[in-house]
């Protein structure tokens, strides 16, 4: 069976709650519960682990994962044959998140779920990325020896822990969303995020899709197709989208005027700037201002 993946919008990432270590003996299922509020990632060291969560059931092995829903029931389906060894791990996130069948479907809803997200009002003018991690997972050995550095800090005072186990579980996420990255299309990928990354340091200077090509050596059109697939947006459309996040920074953190900010992100004439903060933002970049800080 294809895993699922979970699709988390970020900021805020998302962060460690609590974990530990539980055995089976043969016999024994994992219970029933329902909706219990936070993200429930189950890795086997040890035996076998069967799960079912609503009308779907799963058999987890060692050295494999499954995260299990908040918002969802969740069961044991049949008892397990041998001594099984879990670490579980609870985790939730402040951000939207959305669980889809495939990474395509995942990039088909991005935008979608980047709106929804960006409707938070202390994220209006952040900028988002998305996380993907997979639901079922079989785990690298780099990935089990970071979860056991969890249980190294057993040790430490609980204020110094809970600060420690939050970067452990930040380098696990960001282990296994490289790690779906680079099986899913490595060229893409890549290239996607060379793409990205030209642009935003280049976003002031006036770019076209041909200095893309000039700079990459890759055809538009495949440079879009990678940032669509990875981003779901063209290059242009990310620049537009990048120069407007920075100049909401711009219009909170300086009194600069209106053609200055305009210059500063990319835009050659403050006019059109304004027209298309406004299209985008549905606010006027001046309002924008006095919204938040209230002074223009």
């Amino acid at each position: 069976m294809s895993s699922p993946i979970l699709h988390f919008i970020s900021p805020p990432v998302p962060y460690f709650i609590d974990c530990g270590r539980f055995q089976y003996q043969e016999g024994e299922q994992h219970v029933s519960r329902n909706q219990i509020g936070v993200f429930d990632l189950m890795v086997v060291t040890k035996g076998t682990l069967h799960l079912g969560e609503g009308t779907t059931e799963w058999t987890i092995q060692e050295g494999e994962a499954f995260i299990l829903r908040p918002d969802a029931n969740h069961y044991g389906t049949i008892p397990c044959t041998s001594e099984t060894e879990i670490i579980w791990i609870h985790f939730q996130t402040f951000g939207a998140w959305d669980e889809c069948g495939s990474m395509s479907e995942c990039l088909d809803n991005q935008q979608t779920l980047i709106a929804n997200h960006k409707q938070m009002a202390y994220l209006n003018h952040s900028e988002v990325c998305s996380v993907f991690i997979p639901k079922f997972m079989k785990l690298s050995q780099k990935a089990l020896d970071i979860l056991e550095q969890f249980f190294q800090l057993d040790e430490e005072p609980r204020s110094l822990r809970n600060w420690k186990r939050q970067g452990v579980f930040q380098q696990f996420m960001q282990l296994v969303d490289r790690d779906l990255a680079a099986t899913s299309d490595v060229t893409a990928f890549h290239l996607a995020e060379k793409v990205e990354l030209f642009l935003r340091q280049n976003y002031t200077q006036k770019l076209t899709n041909t200095l893309l090509q000039q700079e990459l050596n890759y055809h538009p059109n495949y440079l879009a197709k990678c940032m669509l697939k990875v981003y779901g947006v063209t290059p242009m459309d990310y620049l537009f989208q990048y120069r407007i996040e920075q100049a909401k920074k711009l219009l909170l953190q300086t009194k600069w005027p209106m053609a200055r900010i305009a210059e500063e992100v990319g835009f050659q004439h403050g006019s059109y700037f304004s027209f298309c903060f406004s299209s985008k933002e549905g606010i006027s970049p001046m309002n924008f201002r006095r919204k938040f800080i209230g002074h223009a």
